[in-house]
């Protein structure tokens, strides 16, 4: 794998990796604040000379960590997310179906954001 550093650009709605200054990968969400606070990421994109390095896992996993130390859940609709989660059920839990059809819902109500 790949060394990175990942960083969470809160206001932008983008967890990135980095590779030195290079911007190698990313996940793009939005923080749903009703019925629960949550991360729900939309979307994974990976640089395609950096595929297949563990860049986009590691962003999966980030973005759980932070939803965890900042006492919230993660509601995936990004379908990489999902399936990253389907897999690693001991550090993903499953989001709640309330906050799942929210979060559609707030991605519904805003078109244009992704």
């Amino acid at each position: 794998m790949t060394e990175i550093t990942i960083r969470d650009d809160r206001p932008a709605g983008r967890l990135e990796a980095y590779s030195g200054d290079e911007v190698t990968g990313r996940i793009e969400y939005f923080v749903l604040e009703s019925p629960a606070r949550a991360l729900v990421p939309v979307h994974t994109v990976v640089e395609p000379a950096h595929e297949g390095k563990g860049i986009a896992g590691s962003l999966a996993r980030e973005l759980y960590a932070i939803a965890a130390r900042e006492g919230a859940q993660v509601a995936p609709l990004c379908p990489y997310v999902v399936k990253w989660a389907e897999r690693h059920p001991d550090v993903a839990p499953v989001a709640d179906p309330a906050l799942l059809s929210a979060a559609k819902d707030w991605l519904t109500a805003h078109p244009g954001r992704f």
